[in-house]
């Protein structure tokens, strides 16, 4: 447990070549999660470490695992406005309209929070506009509500 823990805070810190090691010695860590129920890249792209984020894709991260919330490492990034792991993730296979335990996709997220550059990558990307979250609601009607003339532009 207590290495777990102390990959973990390797992630958390950005310390890559600690990250790098403890893969090489226990390969099962990529599969992990930590006590919010956080994967190694989900933890890495919230916190921006994008060079750890990449080097965990490319050990075989699962770019599809969930967190608790059922949010994958996308739909993170979104929220975060990252189109560098973002489009890695892409690259790599991850499902562009992967919905989370409320039926989020990573474009109705990015709309919830006026990400407009993200709205236009994930559109580019091909996300699908017409997905509706658990409450019925579109990206572009979540972007309506609050009035996010920038995302409203795009998704229209």
């Amino acid at each position: 447990m207590e290495n777990v823990e102390t990959f973990f805070s390797k992630i958390q810190s950005g310390n890559l070549e600690a990250v790098k090691a403890f893969i090489e010695d226990q390969p099962e860590l990529i599969h992990t999660t930590d006590a919010r129920g956080f994967t190694p890249l989900i933890l890495a792209s919230y916190f921006d470490k994008n060079d750890l984020a990449k080097a965990l894709i490319d050990k075989k991260a699962p770019v599809d695992a969930r967190d608790a919330m059922g949010n994958t490492a996308l739909i993170g990034v979104a929220f975060k406005d990252n189109q560098e792991v973002a489009k890695y993730l892409l690259n790599h296979g991850a499902d562009i309209n992967e919905k989370n335990n409320h039926g989020v996709t990573p474009l109705i997220f990015a709309s919830m929070y006026d990400k407009a550059n993200m709205v236009k990558f994930l559109l580019d990307k091909g996300a699908d506009k017409t997905l509706r979250d658990h409450e019925g609601k579109t990206a572009l009607q979540h972007a309506e509500s609050e009035g996010f003339e920038g995302v409203i532009s795009y998704l229209l």
